[in-house]
């Protein structure tokens, strides 16, 4: 009997196959959510849920590493002699959908690689769809060609290029020698766009011209900022050449010329030599004081975890040189700000490294 009895302890039965009464059997309930219908023939599927979905595209967008983006108009503004204004507030939104649109086509356009060297990220990991993460890097883009075109033409024509360079790096040339090259030309078009939206009057172009040359505003804009576009696609290619060897690592070459590029960087940042054609001035107080400062914290950013993976090229030391020289754009953008004398413009960027610090540590930057 004691088999009987056990099965009917199990099944809340008091009585089976005539064996009397079991006084002393409990029933057991199951709970009603781990059913699926009222019959209870199957177990309910497991659908993730909304804050599961919001982790998957945070990490598909790289959430962490949009506090470096913001810099790139601030600098932009200041190399253009152009305080921050709604300009500069066009060309940041404008940046923030492009780089986010990048983001996007770049695991969508990886999808299969991803699914054999990176299996955990939301597009093989099935957590994102691959149609979805397509649609939202086009609807990203054309938001991006929008905003810019608020601020007017010249900067849509800037927005276009960065657009075409986003989109041609992720889907051909960042499987070719011209990766880092396309990358940092996407970085010098973004600090361009904040120079030239922030340089917009709503006189229209043919109206603003300069009292000498006859060039437009935006254009000297441009090249009052060309400098400090440049250094930042120079260390925008340095941190693309190490990242291709994030996912098997095994490059000790591509960290030390990293590491000699930002130190040269460093350098060049400190002499705040004018743009030619300005004259020499005398830096205020603070730029004598911040410039320093942000100069040193771009080269610890930057150049220690370049120096570990050096010595030791593994994946993950590598991955962490990569993921500290995108932090490292945020004092660069600062001291670019600072050398062109907007010390403070710099110290507001320089707010946005405990953030983007934080949020690293939750998202992953690459």
């Amino acid at each position: 009997m004691r088999p009987l009895r056990l099965l009917a302890a199990v099944t809340g039965s008091p009585r089976l196959l005539g064996a009397g009464p079991v006084a002393a059997a409990t029933p057991v309930r199951v709970p009603p959510d781990s059913l699926s219908g009222a019959s209870g023939t199957a177990p309910a599927p497991d659908r993730p849920g909304a804050r599961a979905r919001l982790r998957a595209w945070a990490e598909l967008l790289r959430v962490s590493a949009l506090f470096t983006v913001p810099g790139d108009a601030l600098a932009g503004a200041a190399a253009a002699g152009r305080r921050p204004g709604r300009g500069t507030a066009l060309a940041v939104g404008a940046s923030l959908c492009l780089y986010e649109a990048g983001m996007a086509l770049n695991d969508w356009a990886d999808r299969e690689e991803d699914a054999v060297d990176r299996p955990h990220r939301p597009i093989p990991s099935g957590r994102v769809a691959p149609g979805a993460a397509l649609a939202a890097a086009g609807a990203l883009t054309a938001a991006g060609l929008a905003l810019a075109a608020r601020a007017g033409r010249p900067a849509l024509a800037v927005a276009s290029g960065l657009a075409a360079t986003v989109w041609a790096y992720d889907l051909h040339l960042k499987h070719t020698k011209l990766g880092p090259a396309a990358m940092a030309s996407a970085r010098t078009l973004d600090l361009l766009l904040g120079a030239t939206a922030s340089a917009a009057t709503a006189t229209t172009m043919t109206a603003a011209r300069s009292a000498t040359g006859g060039r437009p505003v935006t254009a000297r804009a441009r090249s009052a900022a060309l400098p400090a576009a440049l250094a930042l696609g120079a260390h925008t290619y340095a941190v693309t050449a190490v990242s291709r060897h994030e996912a098997q690592g095994g490059s000790t070459a591509a960290p030390l010329a990293a590491l000699a590029g930002v130190a040269g960087l460093a350098a060049a940042v400190l002499r705040g030599r004018p743009a030619p054609g300005e004259p020499p001035r005398t830096p205020a107080a603070a730029e004598r004081i911040l410039l320093p400062a942000f100069a040193a914290a771009y080269l610890r950013t930057s150049a220690v975890p370049l120096l570990h993976a050096a010595l030791n090229p593994s994946p993950p030391l590598t991955q962490r040189a990569v993921g500290g020289g995108i932090r490292a754009m945020i004092p660069l953008q600062a001291a670019l700000a600072a050398r062109a004398g907007a010390p403070l413009v710099g110290l507001a960027a320089m707010g946005l490294v405990p953030l983007a610090r934080a949020l690293s540590r939750k998202v992953s930057p690459t």
